[in-house]
C-alpha cells in the first residue's frame, strides 16, 4: 500500500506539472551556476561567454592517424583531473546539475553533476571535491549537438539537448530553456575549436598523391595497408569521417535511413552482395538511390569501390567485374570531390598499366571518359540504362514527331535535349529553318517543353518510374519533337516536313479548344482533317472518334445548357399559386420511417440524371459528327496537300495564329482593371490577352513597348509595358519566361545586333539584365540565363 501511494503521488505531481505548463503557469526563473559568482571575469561575463580558445592538448583521433577510443593524452588528462578535483581545474567551462536519460532502468532520468572542459563532457556523482567520475564523452570535431525542441518539452516537461560522440550519446534534460541553450552553445563552441579528424584512408590517399611518381613507394603503401585492398570481411566503420549522429539526412527520414555513418557501413555490405547476386541491377539501383538522397556518401562509395577493385585475388572473374560495373554507373551519375577524384583517376591509370587489354582496362577507359562529361543527375539511372552501362553501350531513344512519325537515336548518359534537337534537325533537313524547335514531354492531357540542358537519360528514368500509372491510365508519356517559336510561318514550304509540323500542332490547338472559331468553321476544320487523314468519304473507311476532330468541351457545354432547365417537382410537393413549392405533408411526418426510402430515391435519381446526361452527350456528338461527315462528302477530290492548305487558311483568320496560349487564373493591371480565367498569348511580335473562347484580344503589347518582365513570386508573372504594371497569376511561370526569352533572343539575332532592344528580364529581386546571353545554336530551345 505505501508503494502504491508513493506512485500515486508521483503521477499526480507530474500531472499537475503538465497542467500548469499547458495552462500558462509562469516558469520559475531559477538561475544556474556556470562558475562561482566570484569567478566572473573583470568585464562581468562568465567564462562560458568568453570565446573558447584552441586547447593545448589533443583529443582522441586528431593526431592524424586513427580515431582511437581514448588517446594517451586524454587518459593522462582524466587522471590529472581526478587527482586535482573539480574546484581546482582551471579548464572547466560550464558545470551544473542535469538529468541524463538512463536506459535499462525503471527510472528513465537520473540527476548528475555535469562538467564541460576543453576536451570532454564528464559527469560525476556530485559537485563536491573528490566526487566519483561516472562517465566521459570525448569531444572531437565529429561530435554533434541537437538543440532543444518544443515537441520534447510538450511531451516530457523538460528541455533536452543531445550530444553525440563516437561511442556514447548523452541525452540531457533540464526544466529551464535558457540553461539548455547555454549548454548547447558551450558544447558546440568546444566542438568547433577542434582540429579536423582524418581517417587512415584519407592519410593514405594523401601519401599516394605525394608519391604518385614513385611506383615502388606506392606499391609499398598498398602492400602494408590492408585498408586500401580488397576484402571479403565486413566493414565496421566508414573509410571517410562522418559526424557522429549526424541528422543532415532528416529530409529523407521517411525513406528509413539511419545515420550517415550507419548507411556507409550498410552500403559496403551491399557492394559485397554484388559478387553473388543473380540480378545485380536492383542492388546497383539501390546504392545509386542512397547516394542521390545522401550526398556525403558519394565519396565514401567511390573509396569503397576503389578498395574492392585494388589487389583483387581473381580480378578477371564475373563476380569481381560487378564492382567495375557499379563504378561505371557511379561515374555516369555523380562526380566525387576533388581529392577523391584525383585518387580515382590515379587508380584507373594504375589498373590500366597493370592489366592492359583486359576487361578492367576497358572499364577504366570508359570511366575516365565519363568523368569528363558527367554532371550531377536528377534521377537514378533507369533499369535499361544500368544494363547498357554494365556492357558499356548506348541506349536507344524514341522521339515522336507531330502526327504518327517517329525516329530512334542512340544516346549516352550525358546526352542533352539540345543535342537531340540538333541531331533530329540534321536528320530532317531543318538546319536552315527560321523557326526554333524543342523537345516536349507529352501525353494525352498535358505537355511541357524540356529544358535544353536537361539530360535525356533523366527524362527516360522519369518515364520508367511512372510506367505503372501510365499503363493504368492508358496515356503513356512520350518525347515529342515540335515547333517551339513560330517566327516566320509564311516562309515554310508546303512540301516540307516543317509544314506538316505546323498543320499537326495547329490541329492540336483546335482539339484543345485553343483556336477561337465559330462552330461552322470548327466543323469545316474537322472535315478537312478527315479528308487529310483518310481521303475521300467511304462508308467502309474507319472514322476516328469525334474528340480527335472537334473540341469536346463545346459539345459538353451545349448539353449542360440544355439540361439546366428547372427540374420537375417531386411527387410529394405541389407548387403554390404565388409562392415557392410547399410540401403536401407536414414537416417531420413519417421522417424516420421514410428515411431509407428517401435515400434510395435520391440515389436512383442521381443515376437517372447521369444516364440522361450520357445519352444526351451521345445524341449531341452524333449530330455534330453527322454535320462533319456531310461536309467531308463535299471535299471529294481534295488531295492531302490541298486539305492541309485549306485547314491552315481557316486557322490563319485568327489574329493570334502562331502564338502559344497559357491559362491565366487572375489578371490585374496597375490602372485598376482585373479579370479572371484568361489566355495569355505569347507570339513572335507581341504578348496578348484573350478571354477564353473569344477571337479578339482584350489587350496586346508589342515587344517594343515591354520594358521588363519576370517572376515576382511563386505564382505571379509581371510585365511592365510603358507606365503600366501587369500581374498574371498562373502555374506556367517557367514556360512563359523561357518562351519570351527565346523570342527576344530571336529578335536580337534577326536584327544582327550585339545588344538587346532595351528589354529587362527581372526576377523576384527586381534585378534586370539588359543584355540577353548570346546563343550559338539559334534553332534550339532558348532558356533564361538565370534561375527562374
Amino acid at each position: 500500500m505505501p508503494v502504491q501511494g508513493f506512485c500515486w503521488f508521483l503521477c499526480c505531481r507530474q500531472g499537475f506539472s503538465l497542467l500548469g505548463r499547458d495552462y500558462g503557469e509562469k516558469e520559475e526563473e531559477e538561475s544556474f551556476e556556470l562558475r562561482n559568482k566570484e569567478d566572473l571575469t573583470s568585464n562581468g561575463r562568465s567564462p562560458a561567454e568568453v570565446t573558447v580558445s584552441q586547447p593545448t592538448s589533443i583529443a582522441n583521433g586528431t593526431n592524424g592517424h586513427a580515431v582511437s577510443e581514448v588517446s594517451d593524452e586524454m587518459k593522462s588528462l582524466i587522471i590529472e583531473k581526478n587527482k586535482m578535483g573539480l574546484e581546482e581545474d582551471p579548464e572547466l567551462l560550464v558545470k551544473g546539475w542535469l538529468l541524463r536519460e538512463v536506459r535499462g532502468s525503471w527510472i528513465k532520468q537520473r540527476r548528475y553533476w555535469f562538467v564541460l572542459s576543453q576536451d570532454s563532457l564528464d559527469y560525476y556523482s556530485g559537485p563536491e571535491k573528490g566526487a566519483r567520475r561516472l562517465g566521459t564523452l570525448v569531444l572531437t570535431n565529429l561530435c554533434s549537438v541537437i538543440w532543444p525542441d518544443k515537441q520534447t518539452y510538450k511531451e516530457t516537461g523538460y528541455w533536452s539537448i543531445t550530444v553525440y560522440g563516437r561511442k556514447h550519446c548523452y541525452r540531457l534534460y533540464t526544466k529551464h530553456f535558457n540553461e539548455a541553450v547555454h549548454w548547447a552553445c558551450a558544447v558546440q563552441k568546444v566542438i568547433d575549436t577542434k582540429a579536423p579528424v582524418e581517417t587512415p584512408t584519407q592519410l593514405l590517399i594523401r601519401d599516394i598523391e605525394e608519391n604518385k611518381f614513385n611506383p615502388e613507394a606506392v606499391e609499398h603503401i598498398y602492400q602494408h595497408n590492408p585498408i586500401l585492398k580488397y576484402t571479403q570481411s565486413p566493414l565496421y566503420a566508414p573509410l571517410l569521417p562522418f559526424p557522429y549522429g549526424s541528422l543532415e539526412h532528416t529530409y529523407h527520414s521517411g525513406k528509413g535511413y539511419g545515420t550517415v555513418r550507419d548507411e556507409a557501413v550498410k552500403l559496403f555490405n551491399c557492394l559485397q552482395q554484388l559478387e553473388s547476386a543473380r540480378e545485380p541491377v536492383p542492388i546497383i539501383q539501390g546504392v545509386l538511390q542512397t547516394c542521390l538522397d545522401l550526398r556525403p556518401l558519394r565519396d565514401e562509395v567511390y573509396c569503397q569501390l576503389v578498395k574492392q577493385t585494388s589487389c583483387t585475388p581473381a580480378p578477371h572473374t564475373a563476380a569481381h567485374l560487378r564492382y567495375w560495373q557499379l563504378l561505371t554507373c557511379m561515374s555516369c551519375t555523380f562526380l566525387p570531390g576533388a581529392a577523391v577524384l584525383k585518387y580515382l583517376r590515379f587508380h584507373l591509370k594504375r589498373i590500366q598499366s597493370q592489366s592492359p587489354e583486359s576487361e578492367m582496362d576497358n572499364y577504366a577507359s570508359f570511366i575516365g571518359e565519363a568523368l569528363e562529361k558527367t554532371k550531377c543527375r536528377e534521377c537514378v539511372p533507369s533499369w535499361e540504362e544500368i544494363q547498357m552501362l554494365m556492357s558499356r553501350q548506348e541506349m536507344l531513344c524514341t522521339v515522336h514527331y507531330p502526327g504518327p512519325g517517329s525516329c530512334q537515336l542512340y544516346i549516352s548518359s550525358h546526352t542533352t535535349a539540345n543535342e537531340v534537337v540538333r541531331r533530329i534537325q540534321e536528320k530532317l533537313g531543318l538546319q536552315q529553318s527560321q523557326n526554333t524547335f524543342a523537345l516536349y514531354e507529352q501525353n494525352a492531357v498535358w505537355e511541357q517543353p524540356v529544358v535544353g540542358a536537361a539530360l535525356i537519360a533523366d527524362i527516360l528514368t522519369r518515364f520508367e518510374n511512372f510506367s505503372t500509372k501510365e499503363s493504368e491510365s492508358g496515356s503513356p508519356v512520350k518525347l515529342r519533337f515540335k515547333l517551339y517559336c513560330l517566327l516566320d510561318a509564311d516562309s515554310i514550304s508546303v512540301d516540307s516536313i516543317e509544314y506538316l509540323f505546323l498543320f499537326e500542332q495547329c490541329h492540336e490547338m483546335v482539339v484543345r479548344g485553343q483556336l477561337p472559331a465559330c462552330e461552322e468553321d470548327l466543323q469545316a476544320l474537322a472535315a478537312l482533317r478527315l479528308q487529310c487523314l483518310i481521303g475521300d468519304f467511304s462508308t467502309h473507311s474507319p472514322c476516328p472518334p469525334l474528340d480527335e476532330l472537334f473540341p469536346s468541351h463545346m459539345v459538353e457545354a451545349r448539353v449542360l445548357v440544355a439540361l439546366s432547365a428547372p427540374p420537375a417537382l417531386p411527387p410529394c410537393q405541389v407548387a403554390a399559386p404565388d409562392g415557392p413549392p410547399t410540401q403536401r405533408f407536414p414537416a417531420g411526418l413519417l421522417t424516420g420511417a421514410l428515411w431509407s426510402h428517401a435515400t434510395t430515391a435520391a440515389h436512383k435519381q442521381k443515376v437517372e440524371q447521369d444516364l440522361r446526361l450520357l445519352s444526351r452527350l451521345k445524341e449531341e456528338a452524333a449530330g455534330v459528327m453527322g454535320a462533319v461527315v456531310e461536309r467531308w462528302k463535299g471535299l471529294a477530290g481534295y488531295s492531302r496537300r490541298d486539305s492541309m492548305a485549306a485547314y491552315l487558311a481557316i486557322a490563319r483568320q485568327w489574329s493570334g495564329f502562331g502564338c502559344t496560349l497559357y491559362e491565366v487564373d487572375f489578371y490585374i493591371s496597375s490602372t485598376g482593371s482585373f479579370s479572371q480565367k484568361l489566355w495569355l498569348g505569347v507570339a513572335a511580335t507581341s504578348v496578348s490577352l484573350y478571354r477564353q473562347g473569344e477571337a479578339e484580344a482584350l489587350e496586346s503589347f508589342p515587344y517594343g513597348q515591354i520594358c521588363s518582365y519576370g517572376v515576382s513570386d511563386s505564382n505571379t508573372f509581371k510585365i511592365t509595358a510603358g507606365d503600366r504594371d501587369l500581374l498574371f497569376e498562373t502555374t506556367k511561370l517557367t514556360e512563359i519566361m523561357q518562351l519570351m526569352n527565346a523570342y527576344f533572343s530571336a529578335i536580337r539575332r534577326q536584327r544582327g545586333k550585339g545588344e538587346d532592344v532595351g528589354i529587362t528580364v527581372t526576377e523576384s529581386t527586381e534585378v534586370g539584365f539588359h543584355c540577353l546571353a548570346p546563343t550559338p545554336t539559334p534553332t534550339l530551345l532558348e532558356l533564361p540565363s538565370h534561375p527562374v
